[in-house]
């Protein structure tokens, strides 16, 4: 058997966590059913699909400000108040809890990421707008010039 070490979840650190982050293995809920696709023999038999479930609300890993983004970050994956994660593409129960609990902390680490700062609109410079008026003159003459010859010039 594993120690309760090896299950807790590891988020990588990023932006928005400096050091990384640890979700204890007490506060993930792992459910295993039968999956559908390819399996051979053993597809109606084992247990092989992982619903992996997280409450952030109550999860004491979490700041204040990090259980908010999360939250709002992950309303997607939201059945109530926990975040749900479903992974059933691989054969072998092992390998797909390691694709949910990675999907998680993949998730978990971009709705953790600090909101991009707001942009700063900014004004053309003198010279540009110089530049391009003359521009705009240059093909308004050329255009000018494309023009029927007046009887009077």
């Amino acid at each position: 058997m594993t120690d309760a070490a090896e299950l807790d979840l590891v988020v990588p650190p990023g932006p928005g966590l400096r050091h990384g982050l640890v979700v204890p293995a007490a506060e993930l809920e792992e459910r295993f059913t039968r999956a559908s696709g390819p399996g051979g023999q053993g597809v109606n038999t084992t247990d092989s699909r992982v619903e992996l479930w997280w409450d952030p609300a109550a999860s004491s890993t979490l700041s204040e400000t990090q259980r908010e983004r999360a939250t709002a970050g992950l309303a997607a994956y939201l059945v109530g108040q926990r975040v749900r994660i479903v992974a059933a593409e691989h054969r072998s129960q092992r390998r797909n809890r390691k694709a949910a609990r990675e999907r998680l902390a993949a998730l978990l680490r971009e709705a953790l990421a600090p909101p991009a700062p707001a942009r700063r609109p900014t004004r053309p410079t003198r010279g540009s707008q110089r530049r391009r008026l003359a521009a705009k003159k240059r093909r308004s003459e050329i255009r000018g010039g494309r023009a029927r010859p007046t009887p009077e010039g």
